[in-house]
């Protein structure tokens, strides 16, 4: 599946090296399924692999981000002991993490269990002030298994990651402000607006020296300070020797905007 193929639970866009990606399922309140699953990672990877895009952003049709996991679809194993490692390496979110490229959640409404990770996945959360967010899954006898124990710990630390996932409770968008879960919120009309105008920032800038410097900060998570300042100092080296580096001094210089072409 390319990006120009036709999509059933997703709806996609392509503009200025950024692409929209709509979870397009407001009915099911963009619950996720089998079928949006195997949509959104065969995305996830075209992004990847596409020289033409630089940013994505993620939103939801209608009045949620995502409820999360569809519990109606059918084609959910529950009995997953002897596949957890299959679908670990085969999630989406984990595909989204390893675009090497940028990614901004747009979240328009509620964002739930396995939406709040897809949210959490992202480089980037935008709400707007009607989102709310929770980590449901205690509630009927399960956790999380999209990410979120780990990610929430490491955003907000582990004794707010223990309150809302052993809680379950809901937390409004300030909430998550103020914890450190989003990085803006926004009225619900602007949200689109501002983060479309972070993609443009995002794609203006050097594609190598945005990847290593996105590759430096999520691996420097696993490494003692000085072997990430170590790491830091061997990306920098790299990106001496780019072309987009010289092109950057050199527009600096001439005063104009650089032309980037990820070299």
């Amino acid at each position: 599946m390319t990006l120009n193929a036709k999509f059933e639970t997703i709806s996609i866009s392509t503009k200025d090296k950024v692409l929209e990606l709509s979870l397009n399922r407001p009915d099911q309140l963009n619950a996720i399924n089998a079928l949006c699953r195997d949509e959104l990672q065969s995305v996830f990877n075209a992004f990847r692999d596409s020289a033409d895009l630089q940013v994505i952003i993620i939103t939801g049709a209608g009045r949620a981000f995502s409820a999360g996991a569809d519990l109606k679809d059918g084609s959910v194993d529950e009995s997953v002991i002897d596949s957890v490692e299959s679908r670990w390496s085969g999630d989406f979110r984990v595909a989204l993490a390893n675009t090497g490229k940028p990614s901004i959640a747009a979240v328009n409404g509620f964002a739930l269990g396995g939406g709040f990770e897809l949210a959490l996945a992202c480089d980037f959360r935008l709400a707007s002030e009607a989102a709310f967010f929770a980590m449901p899954e205690i509630t009927f006898g399960s956790i999380p298994a999209g990410g979120a124990t780990q990610r929430i710990a490491q955003l907000a630390g582990p004794s707010i990651a223990m309150e809302l996932i052993l809680m379950g409770e809901r937390i409004d968008a300030m909430t998550a402000l103020r914890l450190n879960l989003v990085n803006r919120v926004l009225p619900p009309e602007e949200l689109m607006e501002e983060a479309r105008s972070w993609a443009g920032k995002l794609a203006a800038k050097a594609p190598l020296a945005i990847k290593y410097g996105r590759e430096v900060i999520l691996k420097g998570l696993d490494l003692p300070i000085a072997e990430g300042i170590r790491l830091e100092a061997y990306l920098g080296g790299l990106l001496r020797a780019t072309e987009d580096r010289l092109e950057g001094r050199a527009a600096m210089l001439e005063k104009r905007p650089p032309k980037f072409k990820g070299r």
